[in-house]
């Protein structure tokens, strides 16, 4: 054949070391020249120019329920994103004090306004303390928000000793939070 004595048709270690150290010099410029408006991000909201703030501190809202002559307690907080915007919110159960008995929770998400130093504000209600429910777990696992709720099967029962068991869980679905059940035989028991 006539192209076997032109030298690119047997190449040697040299024509190697010299392809490799010319590919080499192309990836170094390309990772030292960047567009000017180049940014590196870790995530959508910050590809989409949000800043990821901090966790909510529920200490530093005011919620919607009356106690009394007695505080309020927050019993319970869990944090993430919930809604897969890149801002973390944070999912307080709160109540009030009582040295006996479980009074009613009330469940609320809280989320950070963009000014920083403003109180974090009430974005939803998961579950009204008059709905006279009682929260024994809070969990927040891949944006749902899970909970074992303990109430009572009729007004003879003893405030302080609820009888009945329920799990449920709230997503962020259609630009609301929705709430499932378990199963009837995994998720409502009576004590």
């Amino acid at each position: 054949m006539a192209g076997q004595d032109l030298l690119h048709t047997q190449p040697r270690p040299m024509h190697w070391l010299a392809t490799a150290t010319a590919i080499s010099a192309v990836v170094a410029a390309a990772s030292i020249v960047q567009p000017p408006d180049a940014k590196a991000t870790t995530s959508p909201a910050a590809a989409a120019g949000h800043r990821s703030a901090a966790a909510p501190d529920p200490d530093r809202v005011t919620f919607p329920v009356d106690c009394g002559p007695n505080r309020l307690d927050v019993v319970k907080k869990a944090s993430g994103d919930l809604d897969g915007d890149g801002t973390t919110e944070t999912v307080a159960v709160v109540r009030c004090h009582s040295g006996t008995g479980t009074p009613p929770s009330g469940v609320y998400v809280l989320a950070q306004p963009s000014d920083a130093k403003a109180a974090p504000r009430i974005v939803a209600t998961l579950l009204a303390p008059a709905r006279q429910r009682s929260v024994q777990t809070l969990t927040i696992k891949d944006g749902a928000i899970s909970a074992a709720l303990l109430g009572y099967s009729t007004l003879d029962v003893p405030r302080c000793c609820p009888d009945v068991h329920k799990s449920v869980k709230w997503q962020w679905k259609g630009g609301k939070f929705v709430q499932s059940e378990l199963p009837a035989a995994m998720g409502t028991r009576r004590v």
